[in-house]
């Protein structure tokens, strides 16, 4: 019985096709499997593994890192799953294979425009409410005060023009030095350039929102971004002076908290690592 041709026969068939590497089917199918094995691994236990694990309240920037690398790694592993699992079906039309890899591409591609466009605008308009709705801090530049009692503060990313806003309940609120602190871990946040790892993670988890590791990673990465600024502000103030400005502007205005983080352990780890 004459069985289907493999990749092997068609070369030998074409002679155009003499010299040419040819890769043998088997070698495909596994390629595939192996790609397919990496993406359900960083697209499941990975990354539950490494949101319950204890050791990146200690080093947040290697944690951050490692969730940048599962979330890119595991998007081309994907993609090159579906690649060569056309290859691997339609070795007979090579011009079809890659077309679902290319349409995942796309898509990912496009939600992260979408989420681009979409918080720019979202930020333009901000940023003209402000200028309406605050006045400017009478010492401290690229900052303004809004007339609320709630203690508010957070920072509006937008490159030379960025502004930190605090609200006058706040400043009545803090003494000297927590009100040192809750800046400084502003600043860090805008030039350290935080707003653009956030995004990526938005753009992930716009474009799967059915997966529940997306919205994970988005809640754990905006936890760590946290401790970042934490970090930078502890070179101003002691540890004490932050945890009490933390304390003071409560779960609905932590300082920087422009992502929802109350779904994670993170939170609790940032005072665990402010009390030594």
């Amino acid at each position: 019985m004459i069985g289907p041709l493999t990749s092997v026969d068609h070369a030998l068939a074409d002679p155009g096709m003499a010299g040419a590497l040819v890769i043998p089917h088997a070698v495909v199918i596994a390629a595939a499997v192996v790609f397919g094995v990496v993406a359900v691994a960083l697209a499941w236990p990975v990354p539950v593994a490494l949101s319950r694990a204890t050791w990146p309240m200690r080093a947040p920037v290697m944690a951050l890192l490692l969730w940048q690398v599962i979330g890119l790694a595991g998007g081309l592993s994907m993609i090159g799953a579906l690649a060569l699992a056309g290859y691997a079906a339609l070795p007979q039309h090579p011009w079809l294979a890659p077309i679902p890899a290319a349409l995942f591409t796309v898509y990912l591609l496009t939600h992260l425009a979408i989420t681009v466009v979409q918080v720019t605008r979202l930020r333009h308009r901000h940023l003209a409410l402000l200028e309406m709705l605050t006045s400017p801090h009478p010492t401290r530049a690229r900052t303004r005060v809004l007339d609320d009692a709630v203690p508010v503060a957070y920072c509006l990313p937008r490159g030379a023009r960025s502004v930190t806003v605090l609200s006058q309940g706040l400043l009545d609120r803090l003494d000297a030095d927590e009100l040192v602190a809750v800046i400084a871990h502003e600043r860090a946040h805008v030039e350290q350039r935080h707003d653009l790892l956030l995004l990526a993670f938005r753009a992930w988890r716009s474009a799967l929102p059915w997966f529940p590791i997306a919205a994970r990673a988005e809640v754990e990465v905006a936890a760590l971004v946290e401790m970042l600024a934490d970090d930078h502000a502890r070179r101003e103030v002691h540890d004490e002076v932050l945890a009490r400005a933390i304390l003071q502007v409560g779960a609905s205005g932590v300082p920087g908290a422009d992502q929802p983080v109350s779904g994670s352990m993170r939170v609790s780890d940032r005072f665990r690592r402010l009390a030594g």
